[in-house]
């Protein structure tokens, strides 16, 4: 079940590895975006991001603990 996990995540983050390719043009910059960066905002919203993805993970690797000492006993 470990390595199950561990290729999932492996997968999840390969997958994004590659989200910058497929980011828009400059010349298609958003405005919303340029607004939240001129404004520092755009830093809250990435840290609110990792915080909810760290998050998930520890929750699906404790879980999966959890699973594993079940299936074991």
């Amino acid at each position: 079940m470990h390595k199950k996990l561990s290729r999932i995540l492996f997968t999840i983050f390969a997958s994004l590895l590659t989200l910058p390719s497929w980011a828009q043009d400059s010349a298609d910059k958003a405005q919303m975006a340029g607004v939240m960066r001129s404004n520092g905002k755009i830093y809250v919203v990435v840290a609110v991001l990792v915080i909810i993805l760290l998050g998930l993970l520890f929750y699906l690797v404790r879980l999966d603990r959890k699973i594993s000492k079940m299936e074991k006993n």
